[in-house]
C-alpha cells in the first residue's frame, strides 16, 4: 500500500503537469515546422523530464529506485517515434545511474529499450495505440520487460528477484494506468485543438459565404435603379452568418421595375444556396414571360425539380409601372406587404398562392393596385413580425402597421431605419431568431424631384 501511495502521488504530478502542457500553446508555437524531428526532440527532451521527475520523486528498495521513471520514454516514443522515445530514455536513464544502486545499469538499458520500443509501436500501429486497452497492455508489457532485464542483469540473481517480487503488481500496474492516462490526454489535447482549427476554418468559409450571398442582392443607391419615380430602400440581416432571404430589384422594361422578397425554409448554408437558386430562377423567369402569374408557375416548376432536400420558400413579386403607378403582384405564401396610401398604413392582404418549391403544378393569381404619388409599399420577412422580445413576446403585425403612422414626411431609407429601430427597440439583447429583410419603395410619380423634396 505505501509502494501504490507513493507512486499513484508521483504519476498525479506529472499527469496535471502533462494536462497543462497538453491544454496551452507552448508546444505548437515553438514547433511551427512540417518537419517531424523537431518535434521528436522537444517531445524526448520533455519525457526525459518527466522520467527525471520520477527518479527524484521515487524511493529506495534495497539498492533500486522505483518511481514510474518509464512513463516520460514512453510517452516521449508515442508522440515523437523512435527518436523521441529514445532521447527522453537516455535522459532519464542516465539520470538513473546518476543516482547509482545495484540496478542502474539495468534500469538505463530497459529505459532506453522501452522508449524506442514505444516509438517503433507508434510509427505502424498509432492510432491503435490511442484505444485504452491496447495502451494499456502495451504499458504493461514494457514494464514486465523492465523487470525482466533487471532479473537478468542484477546480481546477485536473489536479491533481484526479492525486489521484482515485492514491487512486480504495482509497478507494473501504476506504470502502465499512467501510460494510457497521458495518451488519452493527447488525444483529448488534439482532438480539441482540430475541432478548433475546424471551426475557426469553417466561420471564415461562413464569412467569405456572407459577403458572396450579399453580392448577389442588388445594391440600392441613387445609380440604381436611378429613376426619380421611384424612392427605394432594402436592408438584410441573417441570423447566422447566412441566411435565406433575399430581395431583389430589376428591370423588366425600361419603364417596369421588378420587386421581389423571399424567404426560404431553413437557416445557414442549405437556405443560402436555395436562396441563391430561387433568386436567379424568378429573375429569369420574370424577364422571359410576360404573364407575372405564368411566370411565378413556371419558377415554382423549375426549383420542384430535384429539390432532393424538400425546401421552399415563400415570395411576394411586384411589377411596377413608373409610369401609372400601376403594381402587379403575385403572392406565394408570403407576409403581405404594407402599403401606405393617403398616409394611412394597411396590410395588402390578397389571397396568397402556395409557397414555390413546394408542390409542381400550382396555381398563381395576378393582382393589381395603383400606387399614387407619395404612395409606400413595404415589403418584409416574417423575422420582423415573429421577432421576440425576452418574454418571448412577438413583435407582431400591429406594432409593424404602427411604425407607419408617422411616415409622411420620411424617405424610404429612413422608413426602413424607423422599422429597425423599433424591432430593435422590442427586442433589446435577445438574440436574434430568424433572418431579417425589408424593402421599401415611395412612389413619387412623374413629378418625382418634387414629391421626393416633399417627403424630405
Amino acid at each position: 500500500m505505501e509502494l501504490f501511495t507513493k507512486l499513484i502521488g508521483t504519476l498525479a504530478v506529472i499527469l496535471v503537469v502533462a494536462g497543462l502542457i497538453g491544454g496551452s500553446d507552448i508546444i505548437s508555437k515553438v514547433m511551427k515546422t512540417e518537419r517531424k524531428w523537431p518535434y521528436a526532440i522537444v517531445f524526448g527532451i520533455l519525457g526525459g523530464l518527466f522520467g527525471i521527475y520520477g527518479n527524484i520523486s521515487g524511493f529506495e528498495l534495497r539498492g533500486a529506485i522505483i518511481s514510474v521513471r518509464d512513463i516520460g520514454p514512453m510517452i516521449s516514443g508515442f508522440t515523437g517515434g523512435p527518436l523521441g522515445g529514445i532521447i527522453a530514455g537516455v535522459i532519464a536513464g542516465a539520470h538513473r545511474l546518476v543516482l547509482g544502486g545495484i540496478t542502474a545499469p539495468a534500469c538505463i538499458v530497459a529505459t532506453c529499450i522501452i522508449g524506442l520500443v514505444c516509438g517503433f509501436i507508434s510509427l505502424k500501429w498509432h492510432d491503435n495505440l490511442r484505444k485504452p486497452y491496447i495502451a494499456f497492455v502495451v504499458g504493461a508489457l514494457m514494464e514486465a520487460f523492465h523487470l525482466g532485464v533487471v532479473l537478468i542483469m542484477v546480481r546477485p540473481f536473489e536479491t533481484a528477484l526479492d525486489i521484482v517480487r515485492q514491487i512486480a503488481i504495482p509497478f507494473i500496474l501504476i506504470n502502465a494506468v499512467g501510460f494510457t492516462i497521458m495518451i488519452a490526454i493527447i488525444t483529448y489535447t488534439e482532438n480539441k485543438k482540430a475541432l478548433v482549427e475546424e471551426k475557426t476554418r469553417i466561420r471564415s468559409e461562413l464569412e467569405v459565404a456572407n459577403v458572396i450571398q450579399h453580392s448577389l442582392l442588388p445594391v440600392i443607391s441613387e445609380k440604381y435603379p436611378g429613376r426619380r419615380e421611384i424612392d427605394i430602400s432594402a436592408f438584410m440581416e441573417a441570423a447566422k452568418e447566412v441566411g435565406g432571404d433575399f430581395y431583389d430589384v430589376f428591370f423588366v422594361d425600361p419603364d417596369s421595375l421588378a420587386l421581389v422578397i423571399g424567404d426560404v425554409s431553413g437557416k445557414g448554408v442549405p437556405a443560402a444556396l436555395f436562396m441563391a437558386n430561387a433568386k436567379i430562377t424568378l429573375q429569369n423567369c420574370i424577364r422571359d414571360i410576360p404573364s407575372l402569374a405564368e411566370a411565378v408557375e413556371t419558377a415554382n416548376n423549375a426549383l420542384c425539380t430535384g429539390n432532393e432536400a424538400n425546401m421552399f420558400v415563400t415570395i411576394w413579386v411586384g411589377i411596377l409601372d413608373l409610369k401609372t403607378g400601376a403594381l402587379r403582384y403575385v403572392s406565394a405564401g408570403h407576409n403581405p406587404p404594407v402599403v401606405v396610401k393617403d398616409g394611412s398604413p394597411s396590410y395588402i392582404n390578397t389571397k396568397s398562392g402556395f409557397v414555390l418549391a413546394g408542390m409542381e403544378d400550382m396555381i398563381y393569381k395576378e393582382n393589381i393596385i395603383t400606387l399614387s404619388d407619395g404612395d409606400v409599399i413595404y415589403l418584409y420577412t416574417d423575422g420582423v413580425t415573429e421577432a421576440n422580445s425576452k418574454s418571448k413576446e412577438l413583435y407582431g403585425d400591429n406594432r409593424l402597421i404602427a411604425c407607419f403612422e408617422k411616415t409622411g414626411g420620411m424617405s424610404a431609407e429612413q422608413i426602413v431605419a424607423a422599422v429597425r429601430d423599433s424591432v430593435d427597440d422590442f427586442v433589446k439583447d435577445n438574440a436574434q431568431f430568424d433572418d431579417m429583410t425589408m424593402l421599401c419603395v415611395r412612389y413619387l410619380g412623374q413629378n418625382g424631384k418634387a414629391v421626393a423634396e416633399t417627403v424630405q
